[in-house]
């Protein structure tokens, strides 16, 4: 496959999120059953912080109690070429307050919240395991990427005390299987090793897929 016939198999999928979700949905996994209102756990389409603007974002928002909550927003697409293999980029755009700080006992709020982002054949949902809710697929565990998941970053902002937007791409290459009716379940979440609140906004979301060569 040449330069140009790969040029013209690139598939970009654009969200913005300022005035609606476009189908995407929010969860979260690594806790215990049953203890979602104790994590203050909650997902929505909400105007963002107002210094802002008017606009809207994914919330996403909980308390990590164990050193190891995960908040995750999905959607999935179709269209693509049954049980091929794409090489995946995102660009991820999201508004946080989670300053750069010194590590201290309970981690920092910025750079020990990890974003990852990646897709699988399968939709990406928890299950109960021995009494926590673990995912499906393999996100790998805070740092560390996994098969259906790679590390773009962390979530700090240089600006202290307030909500900024900020921009995350996958440097490293990523691929994935569609399954048999040519379908990805995208899958963007953070993976915390902060014991504390983080509340984020996903302002865009920017997805390219090109077939493997």
């Amino acid at each position: 496959m040449g330069p140009g016939d790969r040029d013209l198999l690139l598939i970009t999928h654009q969200f913005d999120f300022s005035e609606s979700d476009h189908g995407w949905s929010g969860d979260f996994a690594d806790y215990p059953v049953g203890d979602s209102i104790k994590y203050g756990l909650y997902f929505g389409h909400d105007p963002l912080p107002p210094n802002l603007g008017n606009a809207k974002g994914l919330k996403i928002s909980g308390t990590n109690y164990n050193d190891d909550l995960f908040m995750f927003v999905k959607k999935k697409i179709d269209g693509l070429k049954p049980s091929t293999e794409y090489d995946v980029s995102f660009q991820i755009k999201f508004a946080t307050n989670a300053a750069k700080t010194p590590p201290n006992i309970d981690g920092s709020p910025g750079e020990n919240v990890y974003l990852k982002a990646g897709a699988a054949p399968m939709e990406p949902v928890k299950v109960a395991v021995n009494g926590q809710y673990r995912m499906n697929i393999d996100k790998g565990n805070q740092l560390s990427g996994g098969q259906h998941m790679t590390f773009v970053g962390n979530v700090a902002t240089p600006f202290d005390g307030y909500y900024n937007v900020v921009e995350r791409n996958n440097d490293s290459s990523f691929s994935a299987t569609t399954n048999a009716h040519g379908e990805l379940w995208l899958i963007v979440g953070t993976d915390s090793g902060f014991e504390g609140t983080t509340t984020l906004y996903y302002t865009s979301i920017t997805v390219l897929l090109t077939i493997a060569d």
